[in-house]
């Protein structure tokens, strides 16, 4: 991996209307539009997190499909709100399951010879953030096996003993 798992853990802070933000950061030793490419290529999308049918770019729309979740793989309808390749990608989706709207902001910078990225999302103030954060833990360790070539995280059950206290949980 290529933090430490506390390094890795996703933080969350308050904003002033009580919603939470959600934010994990992650780097690599890799050029920015090779981390770029594993969050927009369709085939090394697929491998961390699921697919994206539709246009591309600002604007854009089509379906995603989260592949690594159990149970049936419905697709939900995605806006590409912001694209500024390889430094910003805004997506927005309708998660049925959990009847809200997504928005996620993964910002890309490079400084010190690492691509750094930012991956946010904020929740409702009255959000049990802490599931979601361990969903995108997981996801964004199965993305940094996809920049850096390395094994992801594993099944759920055993990421979930590694990980869950760190958020309280397990």
């Amino acid at each position: 991996m290529t933090e430490d798992l506390e390094t890795r853990r996703g933080t969350v802070t308050h904003l002033d209307d009580g919603r939470q933000r959600l934010e994990f950061r992650r780097s690599w030793p890799d050029p920015i539009e090779d981390v770029w490419s594993a969050l927009t290529e369709p085939e090394r999308l697929a491998r961390w997190i699921g697919r994206y049918d539709g246009a591309r770019g600002t604007g854009g729309t089509g379906t995603f499909v989260m592949t690594h979740e159990e149970g049936e793989h419905t697709g939900e309808p995605m806006t590409i709100l912001e694209c500024d390749p390889p430094r910003r990608l805004v997506v927005q989706w309708a998660e049925q399951q959990e009847g809200m709207t997504w928005r996620v902001d993964l910002d890309l910078r490079s400084e010190g010879g690492r691509t750094w990225l930012s991956f946010v999302q904020v929740f409702p103030a009255d959000a049990d953030v802490v599931d979601y954060a361990m969903g995108w833990h997981w996801y964004l360790d199965k993305l940094d096996a996809v920049v850096a070539g390395g094994p992801g995280p594993g099944g759920w059950d055993g990421f979930y003993a590694e990980v869950g206290p760190l958020y309280g949980r397990g």
